[in-house]
């Protein structure tokens, strides 16, 4: 009988002491909150074909989320981010995802750098209720279909393509219009852009020619377009792809009009071109921020990266620092006990503004996970982007 009390009493102590532990830990129920953080994680590349973007959208947003500790963090917790490096590899990209998810246990992916990346990870996201915030990618996939835990930042490629492509061929005087693009879903999704403008307008495409991802020569494509004396290029291409195209085609004396999206809005690309690229055009959607930029705001943003990182910041490294303030607004928003739940109805309410950058202002719905759909042109001139067009929404 006595022992039979003795463990009555034992088990309920125990009870008691879980029952006051776990009101003690309150929101620690909620994966990636604690007392004291916010864990977030993202996935960059660091090391492969597009590092110079990776490197520096994470830079960009340890800007901002050291800003953001060094004033208190939000609602009394810092941010904690994990970065992993997908070395742009898809396959890799999940199993990263299997970590960051699983055992380190993160509250959101912010600004993972892929489309296929993206699209490898976010079953393993969206099966532990994880949200996909503002991926580095204008892929289509980031918020089409529908889902909750999508939030997609920027104009998609094949919206890129039907606002800019038809009004940039008119002011040329062109008539005929061909493409050049990777063989996978962001350059399917610029070709696709690039036909359906043409078709709103009856016109079709001259002629296309695809390349494998991590192509280095791109003579047999170039010849194909040059041999169908196309007047305008589409690119669906990103850094060394766009530089390896253009330069094939001087080679070649082909000279047409070539114009890219926001994948090829980079310093990197007149830095690295030179010469060559000259004249040519891209979609955009943030200004890239120069350290002698004519707007004081950002000649002191840079000035602060460049105390800070020792280089020149990119505009990944704005897309990095803006994502990170547009998520911290949110999340502040939410109150002191954030959960999913909450952030996802802070996103539908809040309307993110304009910035020292010029991107559109952003709001997302119930029903819509794309924060804007408008995008602008620029053009390199003088061996820098120049915005040329303002916005121009479909």
């Amino acid at each position: 009988m006595k022992f039979k009390q003795s463990l009555i009493f034992a088990t309920l102590a125990t009870a008691a002491t879980l029952s006051i532990a776990q009101l003690q830990q309150g929101v620690r129920t909620q994966q990636g909150i604690t007392k004291t953080e916010i864990i977030i994680g993202t996935m960059q590349d660091l090391t492969g074909p597009l590092a110079g973007y990776g490197k520096a959208a994470r830079n960009g947003m340890m800007l901002r989320i050291d800003e953001i500790n060094e004033q208190g963090g939000i609602n009394g917790r810092t941010i904690k981010l994990i970065v992993e490096d997908h070395g742009y590899d898809p396959k890799k990209a999940a199993v990263l995802a299997e970590k960051l998810v699983n055992k380190d246990k993160i509250f959101a992916m912010v600004n993972t750098l892929g489309a296929t990346q993206n699209i490898a990870a976010m079953p393993i996201m969206f099966s532990k209720e994880v949200i996909n915030f503002f991926p580095l990618t204008s892929s289509s996939e980031m918020y089409e279909p529908f889902h909750r835990l999508k939030f997609a930042v920027n104009s998609t490629y094949h919206e890129q393509m039907k606002s800019q492509l038809v009004k940039l061929m008119k002011q040329k005087d062109v008539k005929k219009a061909c493409v050049i693009y990777q063989d996978d879903e962001f350059g399917q999704e610029v070709l696709k852009g690039a036909e359906d403008a043409l078709k709103s307008d009856n016109m079709t495409l001259t002629e296309k020619a695809s390349f494998k991802r991590g192509a280095t020569d791109f003579t047999q494509q170039v010849g194909k377009l040059k041999a169908a004396d196309c007047e305008l290029v589409v690119m669906g291409t990103i850094i060394r792809e766009t530089i390896g195209t253009i330069g094939t085609a001087r080679k070649m004396g082909f000279n047409p009009v070539f114009l890219g999206t926001t994948a090829a809005y980079s310093d990197l690309i007149h830095k690295l071109g030179g010469k060559l690229v000259e004249g040519f055009y891209a979609t955009n959607t943030s200004q890239l921020p120069y350290s002698d930029s004519t707007s004081q705001p950002v000649r002191f943003w840079a000035s602060k990266y460049i105390t800070k990182f020792n280089e020149d910041p990119s505009v990944m490294s704005v897309a990095g620092y803006t994502s990170m303030d547009a998520f911290a607004k949110v999340m502040q928003s939410v109150g002191t006990r954030p959960n999913t739940s909450k952030f996802i109805r802070g996103m539908e309410t809040i309307t993110i503004p304009s910035d020292i950058f010029g991107s559109p202002v952003m709001k997302f719905t119930p029903t819509r996970r794309l924060g804007s759909d408008l995008s602008r042109l620029s053009q390199i001139q003088n061996g820098r982007w120049t915005v040329v067009t303002d916005y121009i929404k479909l």
